[in-house]
């Protein structure tokens, strides 16, 4: 659980960085991938 919680505080940091819908779209994307990872360990 803390895992998720650390991957998701750092994708949350990477998307106050994108400029664009489609930089935004693709940040969600990666930040879904990175859950499905923590939650299936």
């Amino acid at each position: 659980m803390i895992k998720l919680i650390v991957i998701a505080l750092v994708m949350t940091a990477t998307l106050s960085g994108c400029n664009t819908a489609r930089g935004f779209g693709e940040d969600i994307q990666h930040l879904g991938g990175a859950i499905s990872r923590g939650a299936s360990k």
